[in-house]
């Protein structure tokens, strides 16, 4: 029996969306799924791409109705009274919709107006909403001209100008810098306690659902489990297991090799110096030992990978990964693999009187995977358009593939390969269609084109009948992917590639990357996602235009003043922490 506590009471919820032709079976979306939520707490909703979270989210909103079971919302049917429900609740989708046109303080008078919040009670809300966000010095603002991070915050702001009974938020954080995202929780955390607020999230990142009370493993539309982080944790207790790499081997090659033997090994992830793994079960001890493994303490992500296995095996599916790509011979490695195929000597980028991009330098070498990284508005977007070509640098010199982006940049643009952090393929079209077409965009033709469409189907795993929009979020990244490969590239350039994918899908794309960098394909990448910096051979920090940290992981947990055991995602806030309290001091004496 429910208890008078519980904000959403699901029962045999079913949701079903017609197939994309006569011929083609209903979607089920959710099948019969069960569950009751608390109020007052902190809820996440984690599982692979597909698994039906934002739909269960929709429903709780009432914007979908339920196809048959019951669905009870802050004690209201929804399907009786979705207004009622809607009067209560505050409801962040992925896309949230600013008016970019409007400053920060307009947007929020929309919001309030749309919501009916009288003059007094919206006074004392906004000032309370712009202090904790801490957005109170740019009201005036447009919000076109805010940073990522900013603008979730300014999202999550309209979300709640009014007090809701219940917040839901669907992956708030996707595509923000780990400071932003540690500001977003403080809020979160904070309104969840100031105010006893009941807050249900879906999120990709295993880190933010082990601060929610509860936590509920989502597939193909069901609960696989729930409980609390440390109970979900438990499953993978004895399996987890972490090796150092022999003496010239990457942490990404031992994580290749090691995901590689499916039948005793679960999960491989870099992490540090070291590569952390699971096993199938306790029994496989040997094979870890024979890596000089070391066992480790389980974490909340082990125990949803362990999960995600058993239920794939129970479906008899099979966790699907990029099929190996061909590897350039040693000796060809050796002779190549330090040549420079990016050269950046002094590049700045100046919008009017902003200076976007100042005085940056460094090198990437032939098969090597470089990682921009920096907070929102730190200048890597605008130097990773300016590596690809699209746009011209103020001054300083940039040479790509051998060529000069001055003089040679539609030749230099040939050369190379491009995945956008949004979904930029034509929707409407299937994956084959959207490979021919781009095929034919990189002059492919004929045998060769139908060669290269039919090995890109293969290595990604894709359906080729299948409309590219409703591909879940993973897979539309691996047709992003295949149609950057086709005319095979010396140079990829990777913008937040797995931002809103969930770990698994995460895990293949790496793989393929890991691959192509064996291959000799040189990769550019930018991510907000530290873990995955450990796949990098070198990164850089930028922030405000400026080049704060340039190296090898280690070298860069070593600048932070944090060699020992520390992740990346701790050296990254530290370092941007500690240049922007200098510049303040600087700032402060002139």
């Amino acid at each position: 029996m429910a208890a008078e506590t519980d904000v959403v009471i699901a029962q045999d919820l079913v949701r079903l969306f017609p197939g994309r032709t006569k011929n083609t079976p209903e979607v089920r979306a959710l099948d019969s799924l069960t569950m009751n939520i608390r109020a007052g707490e902190l809820t996440a909703l984690v599982g692979p791409d597909g698994a039906g979270k934002t739909t269960f989210q929709r429903l709780i909103a009432g914007l979908y109705a339920p196809s048959s079971g019951s669905l009870t919302v802050l004690g209201t049917d929804v399907s009786t009274d979705p207004q009622a429900v809607q009067n209560r609740i505050s409801y962040m989708p992925q896309r949230f919709g600013l008016y970019d046109d409007l400053s920060v303080q307009e947007n929020l008078d929309l919001y309030a107006d749309l919501h009916g919040v009288d003059q007094q009670t919206r006074k004392e809300r906004f000032e309370r909403l712009l202090t904790i966000t801490d957005l109170t010095r740019f009201t005036d603002r447009p919000a076109g001209k805010l940073s990522g991070g900013m603008k979730q915050k300014l999202g999550l702001a309209c979300t709640l100008v009014r007090s809701p009974d219940l917040l839901l938020l669907d992956e708030p954080s996707v595509g923000v810098d780990p400071l932003s995202r540690r500001d977003l929780w403080k809020i979160i955390e904070q309104l969840v306690q100031d105010e006893q607020l009941s807050v249900i999230i879906s999120t990709a990142y295993m880190d933010e659902a082990e601060r929610c009370a509860q936590v509920y493993v989502m597939y193909q539309g069901r609960i696989l489990a729930q409980g609390t982080p440390d109970e979900l944790r438990k499953k993978a207790d004895g399996l987890t297991w972490q090796a150092t790499p022999p003496d010239g081997m990457k942490a990404r090659s031992l994580q290749a090799r090691l995901l590689e033997n499916r039948q005793h090994v679960i999960d491989a992830v870099p992490k540090g110096d070291t590569v952390r793994f699971i096993c199938q079960s306790d029994s496989d001890e040997s094979l870890a030992r024979g890596h000089h493994a070391t066992r480790r303490d389980a974490e909340l992500e082990d125990g949803f990978m362990v999960l995600l296995h058993q239920a794939q095996h129970q479906d008899e599916q099979v966790a699907s990964r990029p099929v190996k790509a061909d590897m350039v011979s040693a000796q060809e490695s050796a002779e190549t693999e330090n040549k420079p195929v990016i050269v950046v000597r002094d590049l700045v980028r100046k919008f009017g009187d902003f200076t976007a991009v100042a005085s940056t330098s460094f090198e990437v070498r032939r098969g090597e995977i470089f990682g921009l990284l920096g907070p929102n508005g730190a200048g890597k977007t605008t130097t990773f358009r300016m590596l690809c070509g699209l746009l011209p640098a103020t001054s300083g010199h940039l040479e790509v593939a051998g060529m000069n982006l001055r003089t040679a940049r539609a030749k230099a643009r040939a050369r190379i390969g491009y995945v956008s952090q949004k979904f930029a393929l034509y929707g409407n079209l299937t994956v084959r269609e959207n490979l021919t077409f781009f095929g034919g965009a990189y002059g492919l033709s004929g045998k060769h084109l139908a060669q290269q469409i039919e090995t890109s189907l293969a290595q990604f795993s894709l359906d080729p009948d299948a409309i590219s929009v409703e591909l879940p979020g993973g897979f539309k990244q691996r047709l992003s992917m295949a149609a950057a490969l086709l005319h095979e590239p010396e140079i990829v350039f990777l913008d937040e590639p797995t931002s809103g994918i969930d770990p698994l899908a995460r895990r293949a794309f790496w793989y393929t990357i890991g691959e192509l960098a064996n291959k000799g394909i040189t990769v550019i990448v930018t991510t907000h996602f530290m873990e995955e910096a450990e796949y990098c051979d070198r990164i850089a920090i930028q922030d405000a235009g400026k080049m704060l940290a340039l190296g090898t992981p280690r070298e860069v947990r070593q600048k932070a003043g944090l060699e020992h055991a520390a992740d990346m995602n701790t050296a990254f806030i530290a370092i941007v922490e500690n240049a922007r309290a200098k510049e303040h001091k600087k700032e402060a004496k002139a």
